[in-house]
């Protein structure tokens, strides 16, 4: 496959010193839509519509949506989504007529997705080695075919995070009809954790946190995120709440821009100001990956040391007792483990000092209203849900959870991930109103476990999964195991991808192979009853409208609900009772099924989810109500500090790779080569090294290696020609981009219990490339 960077002489790396947003923002959006020939078009006017109460929400990340919306509600990021979704480009049958699948592969991710809009369903034609059309007709009546023949066990349903939650919930009662639970979704790759670690805690999958919190909060920590690539929107009530004096503490393993300075590109007055703009963290916390875990137990070792030295001297509690006494269970058994946690391990393992966790404790101790922001850098470990639940500990110590003002906030990536779970996608039977289901729709669904993302690699590997359904996404490219999962895949009878572009699981062939084109979130859904609202849930568990206005990008397209159903109808007409077609007919039908399955969510779903701000799912832990098995927030104790303990680093010839994105993508859609906020234009072939680490290892800035998982298990990983770039990142660690390096990541390395790939803490041996080495990777 084509490397992901330009020519040699177009690769330029130089350190990046202004601020997240401003005048770059705004000029990497002219470049983006010259690029893509928009820049005298109406995207503008679109643009202006962009998760707006009367407009479409951003197909890019899930931030929340303000009730009372400025002039422009995009960021840097949800604007290129746009723009790529808009590109005027065609993906059409004559592209595939002149393409065979096996040029196809060697063309890297930015390129393929270039090509432009997908226009007309396709079916493989193993004989051209192309892709050829057919008819919406034939391909539901052969798709149907293929599910009839195969067994619902060996069928994996999988969903993006791009649908909306009329699109999800159709999505899992068509895979429940037809008798399967494998329902996947990208949240097993990256906030499962907090999905499994949450409950037991606090009794919600869910953060606690809504938009309007952080107008009252008097402290945030933010741990593991990149927000100034990731959510850049979240910068907006961050920067309010800095120009308020709350302090920020951040504690991640770079240094990224978006928490070091920002500056409001809609802000006419900071754009003229000739200052740096806002400092955004006001403590950066520089821990090693993996830290997590040492350092929040540092922080509460250190409160108990404050509580005990505030009772000897008559001052005020540090702890919440009151709260800790009503509303928790579990705290002695914490208290002796902060107790008997050691100093030299908490530092050893998270690379800071002792004084520095202190002060960070006494601050914590000093504040009533705090938020903790977590991003996939605390989830993506094999013990992601202890890091979650360690975090919940250290706000229930403090009583942080269940007032205005404090919670906890995991900030979720793509835009309707959260919502699609609540509606129903999940493998787990338990999380899902079967019974309903049953009674509403007169059929009986499997009630045994399905499979998750990792489960569904290794059905893969082993031959037992046979068919494939894709609602969106790059699945193949955006898990572990890449190599092995790649040639695997082929081996499967079926593949069905409902997409808008075309990416390279498209190009996996398998025996019976569909790609099934759809309309895009911010394109005119038009059906019999006239044109039709959507819906999704934000970060902060609120429900929004969105409703698209532009012309489809072709006559041919279908909406996500429309081809659900109809696959739907082909394959299972008689095994229940679903109104199928009304459903394609009026969304809103939909919406009323949904909040009859789940009324306490979505009462007076169709009244309420097109008002400004939308509406607020009923999260009972924000009232200090505890849907856990004894009625109480609980204090969950870990077993050790190590975060990772099935892989053994010494930070000398072993190191800790941690995949990380650039601001110039979202998830497995690369918009360019360039990550301007860390410096580097041109290339995505980068490993970001400590300088002591570089002169160590004996290797120059700017010389080639190559990186090879160290693990012993007779799989061999690699991934060859990488630019050593000088960063600073803690010594023993070392970054490169996502999904570059997937390759590197081992299938069994994931999270203990739940399953997410541990994408923060790969080891890997480093490699110095011959120039034959070098040149034979760049072709």
């Amino acid at each position: 496959m084509k490397r992901s960077e330009l020519d040699p002489d177009d690769i330029h790396i130089k350190h990046y010193d202004s601020p997240t947003g401003g005048w770059g923002s705004l000029k990497s959006l002219i470049k983006k839509a010259e690029e893509n020939g928009l820049l005298a078009s109406d995207i503008w006017a679109m643009l202006g519509e962009q998760n707006k109460p009367d407009g479409f929400m951003c197909v890019s990340c899930s931030w929340a949506k303000p009730k009372d919306s400025g002039t422009f509600e995009f960021c840097e990021n949800g604007a290129k989504a746009t723009i790529w979704e808009h590109d005027p480009k065609k993906c059409d049958p004559e592209f595939f007529a002149n393409h065979t699948i096996s040029e196809l592969l060697e063309w890297n991710d930015h390129d393929l997705e270039k090509t432009g809009r997908l226009t007309a369903p396709m079916k493989y034609n193993p004989a051209s080695d192309k892709y050829e059309p057919i008819e919406w007709d034939v391909a539901f009546r052969e798709i149907a075919a293929e599910l009839k023949s195969l067994n619902p066990d060996d069928v994996v349903f999988y969903a993006s995070g791009r649908a909306s939650l009329e699109a999800s919930h159709m999505y899992q009662l068509f895979a429940r009809i037809y008798g399967s639970n494998n329902l996947p979704d990208s949240s097993n790759m990256c906030h499962e954790s907090t999905s499994v670690g949450l409950p037991k805690s606090i009794g919600s999958p869910v953060g606690t946190v809504q938009l309007e919190d952080f107008a009252k909060c008097d402290m945030i920590f933010f741990i593991g995120h990149n927000v100034g690539t990731n959510a850049p929107r979240m910068l907006h009530p961050l920067q309010e709440a800095r120009k308020r004096g709350v302090p920020l503490v951040t504690f991640n393993p770079l240094p990224e821009r978006g928490l070091v300075r920002f500056k409001n590109p809609q802000s006419p007055a900071e754009m003229l100001s000739p200052g740096p703009g806002t400092e955004m963290s006001s403590d950066f916390v520089q821990l090693k990956a993996g830290g997590d875990l040492s350092v929040l137990t540092g922080i509460c070792k250190h409160l108990l040391v404050l509580e005990d030295e505030a009772q000897r001297q008559g001052k005020p509690a540090i702890l919440d007792h009151a709260f800790i006494r009503e509303h928790t269970s579990g705290f002695e058994e914490f208290c002796a483990f902060l107790r008997a946690a050691n100093w030299d391990e908490i530092v050893t393992r998270s690379g800071i000092e002792q004084a520095e966790i202190e002060r960070i404790a006494a601050l914590y101790a000093s504040k009533d209203r705090v938020i903790a922001n977590y991003g996939m850098g605390l989830t993506q470990h094999r013990e992601g849900v202890e890091n979650v639940q360690m975090l919940c500990n250290m706000l229930l110590m403090r009583g942080n959870i269940g007032k205005e003002g404090a919670g906890i906030s995991p900030v979720r990536g793509h835009s309707n991930v959260q919502g699609q779970r609540t509606v129903g996608i999940s493998e787990k039977p338990e999380l899902v109103p079967l019974d309903k289901l049953a009674a509403f729709y007169r059929f009986e669904p499997p009630r045994h476990k399905g499979l998750d993302t990792v489960e569904t690699c290794q059905g893969i590997l082993d031959g037992r999964v046979k068919g494939f359904i894709g609602l969106g996404g790059n699945f193949s490219r955006a898990v572990p195991e890449t190599a092995l999962v790649e040639k695997a895949w082929r081996h499967m009878e079926l593949q069905v991808q409902i997409a808008t572009k075309l990416n390279r699981n498209h190009l996996l062939t398998t025996r019976a192979t569909y790609l099934l084109p759809c309309l895009g979130r911010s394109e005119r859904d038009t059906q019999v009853t006239g044109d039709q609202w959507v819906s999704m849930e934000d970060s902060t568990a609120n429900i929004h409208g969105s409703f698209g206005k532009r012309a489809p990008a072709s006559d041919k397209l279908m909406s996500e609900p429309a081809i659900i159903a109809r696959l739907a109808l082909a394959t299972c007409p008689e095994k229940a009772d679903v109104p199928w077609q009304a459903w394609i007919d009026d969304y809103a039908l939909v919406r009323d099924a949904i909040e009859r399955a789940y009324p306490d969510d979505f009462k007076d779903f169709n009244q309420r989810f097109t008002h400004p701000g939308g509406f607020h799912r009923n999260i009972v832990a924000c009232k200090r109500e505890w849907k856990t098995d004894n009625g109480k927030a609980n204090f969950i104790t870990p077993r050790n500090l190590n975060a990772d303990p099935d892989i053994q680093v010494n930070g000398k010839d072993i190191l800790t790779l941690l995949t990380i994105r650039s601001n110039d993508q979202f998830n497995t859609t690369i918009y360019g080569y360039d990550d301007r906020l860390r410096g580097i234009h041109g290339t995505r072939m980068v490993l970001l090294l400590n300088a002591n680490d570089i002169a160590r290892l004996g290797l120059k800035e700017g010389e080639m290696v190559n990186l090879r998982t160290a693990v012993e298990d007779g799989v061999e990983r690699r991934v060859e020609g990488l630019r050593v770039v000088s960063y600073e990142i803690p010594a023993g660690n070392c970054a490169g981009y996502y999904p570059e390096l997937n390759p590197l990541m081992p299938l069994f390395h994931h999270s203990r219990t739940a399953h997410v790939p541990a994408a923060k803490s790969i080891p890997v041996h480093i490699e110095k490339a011959g120039r034959q080495e070098y040149s034979a990777a760049r072709h």
